[in-house]
């Protein structure tokens, strides 16, 4: 029995601050989607543990990515609608 591979535990980290923290969480997500990566190779070419951890971060990661992903579209969306609607107003004159 081998010891926990450390870029899996980083990339479960990294996976889950990018689900929570904004703005930085697409270079979160993808560091911990690159990481996992890696790690899935190290665990796999070495006797360490921790596969099941690369995996969740893996996980994490792109769900991480897909949610600051959908932020920011909403962000814009919200942004675009919010002065098309300020347009109206000042053509119309109300």
């Amino acid at each position: 029995m081998g010891e926990t591979n450390s870029k899996a535990v980083t990339s479960v980290i990294l996976g889950a601050l990018a689900i929570f923290i904004p703005a930085l969480g697409i270079i979160l997500g993808v560091m911990g989607l690159v990481l996992s990566k890696k790690a899935m190779k190290e665990i796999e070419m070495s006797n360490q543990q921790g596969r099941g951890l690369a995996v969740a971060g893996k996980i994490t990661s792109i769900i991480g990515i897909i949610l600051q992903a959908l932020g920011i579209v909403l962000a814009i969306l919200a942004f675009i609608l919010t002065f098309m609607s300020v347009g109206v107003f000042y053509e119309t004159g109300y």
